[in-house]
């Protein structure tokens, strides 16, 4: 395992990242329906469905809405691709959400605007749209006991740990709990961390077999408590004694601390997972749900890049102009230059003359030419 968190760019603590894959029929048509309920609830501001013409396999939805009493607004990318591997059921998904200010864990769950949440679920496997996407049947949302087979205990957790996207809890039971304590941890989270964690239960018999699981991660469980796994790489100032919880109390009541040490891991600036860069790339530069101002922004964009580009275009034609105007003033003095025999040094510094003018008018090594007019945020240059 890396301990390098150097490899990867930091995402902004404006953004709020999720991965997931939808098990059931008709992935694009569950988001449809839960896009346009939220508009119509007024959750959502708006909502679109830009095309991807490269991609036909490939889906993309746009969200906007706001927060904190409609102080802070949220854009939000959601992507949806066909499953590959193992587990090809299903339709894999990414979210990307980005707010004007650093996120709030008590703001509403981005992936609740896009997928169905409690009661909402239809018929169909609607609400199966939280499985892990690199581990067969690990879930959000709820319990996952570990595997009874020790060395697939190992390689669940170690799979689970390596992709960043999600936030993996370890917890072990001390005694064998009641129905409350078989409720999910999770769920008593803050809205904005429940749809990002992972949470792992072992049995009281597994306290041995979970810790020989998780040794090659750095960490230890402590018996009837929880930790929190590193991701790979691990992020910045990641100490496992500080993410471990000493006692989790599985009784129903409030897990205060765990809760802490949830919120505290996940603020971490923690090295981007996989693809994330890309996706939040994507959101920023291929946007198309734009406000009216938002429109006119980007036109004023454009007018600023396309006086820059003139401008230096025009600076060239300059340069150049004047260096043609000198090379027809040296290939003059060559003309009417006497003949070689008669004025030799005069002739040569014609011919010198006219191949400084030609050296000039070569354009300089960094550059590469005239500037090219920019494009707008379609991708085609506009004429």
């Amino acid at each position: 395992m890396s301990n390098s968190a150097t490899d990867r760019a930091v995402l902004p603590p404006t953004v709020w990242p999720a991965r997931g894959r939808h098990t059931g029929p008709d992935s694009e048509e569950v988001i449809r329906r839960i896009l346009r309920s939220r508009k119509e609830t007024g959750a959502l501001d708006d909502f679109a469905e830009p095309p991807v013409p490269e991609d036909p396999d490939r889906r993309v939805f746009e969200a906007r809405w706001r927060v904190d009493d409609g102080a802070v607004t949220v854009r939000a990318r959601l992507t949806l691709v066909s499953s590959l591997g193992r587990q090809a059921a299903g339709r894999e998904w990414q979210l990307v959400a980005e707010a004007e200010r650093p996120w709030d864990d008590a703001w509403p769950s981005p992936a609740t605007m896009f997928w169905p949440d409690g009661d909402e679920a239809g018929d169909g496997g609607e609400a199966a749209w939280d499985y892990h996407p690199a581990v067969a049947g690990l879930r959000l949302r709820t319990v996952n006991p570990l595997p009874a087979d020790d060395k697939d205990m190992r390689r669940d957790l170690r799979d689970a740990a390596k992709d960043a996207w999600c936030v993996n809890l370890v917890v072990h039971e001390a005694m064998t709990p009641d129905t409350l304590g078989r409720l999910p941890l999770v769920r008593r989270l803050p809205p904005g961390l429940a749809h990002r964690v992972v949470e792992h239960r072992a049995t009281p018999q597994q306290f041995r077999a979970v810790n020989w699981a998780v040794r090659d991660l750095g960490v230890e469980v402590p018996r009837g408590g929880a930790v929190l796994l590193p991701p790979d790489p691990a992020p910045s100032g990641y100490d496992a004694q500080e993410f471990a919880v000493r006692s989790v109390f599985l009784d129903g009541s409030e897990p205060t601390e765990l809760i802490a040490a949830v919120s505290r891991f996940a603020a971490l600036p923690k090295p981007a997972p996989q693809g994330a860069e890309e996706a939040l790339a994507d959101l920023r530069d291929n946007w198309t749900l734009m406000t009216m101002e938002e429109q006119l922004d980007r036109q004023r964009r454009l007018v600023a890049q396309y006086s820059e580009a003139l401008e230096a275009m025009t600076r060239s034609r300059d340069l150049y102009r004047e260096s043609a105007e000198r090379a027809h003033e040296a290939l003059a003095a060559l003309r009417d230059s006497p003949a070689p025999s008669a004025s030799l040094p005069q002739t040569a510094s014609a011919l010198q003359q006219l191949t400084r003018v030609f050296k000039g008018l070569r354009p300089p090594k960094d550059s590469a030419g005239p500037a090219a007019m920019p494009e707008d945020e379609t991708g085609k240059t506009d004429q």
